[in-house]
């Protein structure tokens, strides 16, 4: 900047601003525009002299969290200057409000000389009466365009969002963005391999501390490393000079993420208004989720076994890298409470057995003790005898299958979209002769639009009941596949001789142990089970003698 002229009795500072994001995107409001507009007016002010130029590219006017505005204000706090020239008011703020406290209040006080070359503004000529009245009303119009923006901002997120359009920063870890497509992801293979092995070992029962050891050991990148890796400008408020590591919290939120099974779920903060810069959580229900949006990495079985495991592991004991077989399964008969896993050694050897919570704590219960051995021995066999009922289930329900009865439901739907459809060209040869009566005179006009009317309401209430009919059939056929998919998931371990915490977790709901060591165990798909059963036991009695289900035992 200039030397001061001895004549200069203004140190002043200029003020720049442009934000795409509130709609700058003409040539005038260029920081190079608005720069040689000030200087161009400030050429005859002689009084005045600029010491400063302060410029924020790329920052909203919706606060003054701006690091140009900032600085100036503090010089003028500091009397390193005394005067503020801007272009016009929208480039200082576009809140009414603190733009107003600043013209008002703050510069006045600081004895901070304030011109807005568009407005034709200069405090040193003190507030007309014009000015008290237009002045706030410019900063008021400024405030209802930055709203104005923020609205079809919103808008056009919610819109992309609805497409399918992924709008975050950085690809989620396991996909980058298309090169040719920002909106669209692509899998990444190196890191989805990751994800991969972190949901296959979360099945083998390992905790996610013991996950994210495992790949710090490997040295694997975490997330955060890997986006620096790739070249992305990632930033991050929590880790500075340190190498970020994997971390327990890291992999849960892996494991939770529907992405990796396709799903596009954003939208799930937001802020109150333009002015509030907080971000909030939304409900839930107002997520935008988009399902098959993108490849998945992860099939919907693997995800959904893997939050299971997620809902029911408790803590890992010490030094231990994965959750017990039968944590948060087992329950005491009596009090409710869940059993809790202790040892004893004996002779050199440790024995693991489980006890009810409440009698431990509160001695309130009798102990329910049992060995984890005869847990595992009891829940084995009724596991095997559950998997051969279901097999033998299966059996059974293909056999009605092949019986002539399967298809009765299905003939007798058939029938009836037959006589809809006769009763559709019926009503429509009706029509036709309605048609060639009213030519012959024998029907007036009245009369035939009457009647048409009439045919034309029935015909299209036999249109409407084929549609629905047609619709029946189609929802026979897919409950009856759908009514068994969780049968395959059983027969997966027909041939089972032991038992680990994926399986636990996939077939079994919940165990009741009773004091004198019974063991009451209930198996996931029971609704479904007990569904089967009683079709079975219905269909043997409406089945003729010679085609009884006990012929296919």
């Amino acid at each position: 900047m200039e030397k001061l002229n001895i004549d200069t009795k203004y140190r002043a500072s200029i003020y720049l601003r442009l934000s795409k994001e509130d709609g700058d995107k003409s040539e005038s409001d260029s920081i190079g525009n608005q720069r040689d507009l000030i200087y161009h007016f400030l050429k005859d002010k002689l009084d005045i002299q600029v010491v400063s130029e302060r410029i924020d590219d790329g920052y909203s006017g919706v606060n003054f969290d701006r690091p140009a505005v900032k600085k100036m204000i503090e010089d003028a706090e500091n009397g390193a200057i005394n005067c503020i020239v801007v272009k016009d008011l929208s480039r200082f703020g576009r809140n009414f409000v603190e733009v107003g406290k600043y013209i008002d209040q703050v510069f006045p006080a600081l004895g901070i000389r304030v011109i807005s070359i568009n407005e034709n503004f200069d405090s040193i000529n003190g507030r007309s009466q014009s000015d008290n009245i237009l002045l706030p009303f410019l900063s008021l119009i400024n405030d209802a365009y930055l709203r104005d923006i923020s609205i079809k901002v919103r808008s056009q997120l919610e819109i992309k969002r609805k497409k399918g359009d992924f709008i975050g920063s950085f690809a989620v870890y396991g996909y980058f963005k298309h090169p040719e497509n920002r909106h669209k992801l692509v899998i990444d293979d190196y890191a989805a391999d990751i994800v991969r092995d972190i949901f296959k070992w979360k099945m083998e029962g390992q905790s996610q501390q013991r996950i994210a050891d495992k790949l710090n050991e490997l040295d694997i990148l975490s997330p955060m490393e890997y986006k620096k890796f790739c070249g992305m400008e990632y930033q991050t408020s929590f880790q500075t000079n340190t190498k970020a590591k994997w971390s327990a919290v890291a992999i849960g939120r892996i494991l939770k993420n529907e992405f990796y099974v396709g799903t596009l779920v954003q939208g799930k903060r937001t802020t109150p208004n333009h002015k509030v810069k907080k971000t909030v959580t939304k409900p839930s229900d107002e997520w935008v989720r988009i399902e098959n949006n993108h490849e998945p990495i992860i099939t919907n079985e693997e995800f959904a076994i893997v939050n299971e495991l997620l809902n029911s592991d408790t803590r890992v004991a010490p030094n231990k890298t994965e959750v017990y077989t039968f944590s948060g399964l087992l329950y005491c008969a009596d009090c409710g409470n869940q059993l809790v896993r202790s040892s004893v050694c004996r002779n050199g050897k440790t024995y693991f057995y489980y006890m009810c919570g409440k009698n431990r704590i509160t001695k309130k219960c009798t102990s329910h003790r049992i060995s984890d051995t005869a847990i595992t021995e009891g829940v084995l066999v009724a596991l095997r005898q559950h998997i051969a009922n279901i097999v033998e289930m299966e059996r059974i329900l293909k056999y009605i299958d092949t019986l002539p009865y399967k298809s009765t439901n299905v003939k007798k739907l058939n029938a009836q979209i037959v006589s809809k459809e006769d009763e559709v060209k019926r009503y429509e040869h009706l029509k036709t002769a309605l048609f060639e009566n009213l030519s012959d005179g024998i029907l007036d006009k009245n009369e035939y639009l009457r009647l048409k009317s009439v045919y034309d309401e029935k015909q299209q209430s036999a249109e409407f009941a084929i549609v629905n009919l047609k619709e029946e059939i189609d929802k026979l056929v897919l409950n009856r596949t759908q009514e068994t998919l969780w049968i395959e998931k059983f027969k997966l371990y027909q041939n089972i001789d032991a038992i680990d915490r994926k399986i636990a977790v996939n077939l079994i709901d919940k165990i009741t142990v009773y004091d004198d060591k019974r063991l009451e165990i209930r198996f996931k798909y029971q609704y479904n089970f007990d569904l089967a059963l009683s079709f079975i036991q219905s269909m043997e009695k409406q089945i003729s003698p010679r085609n009884k289900v006990k012929e296919a035992v």
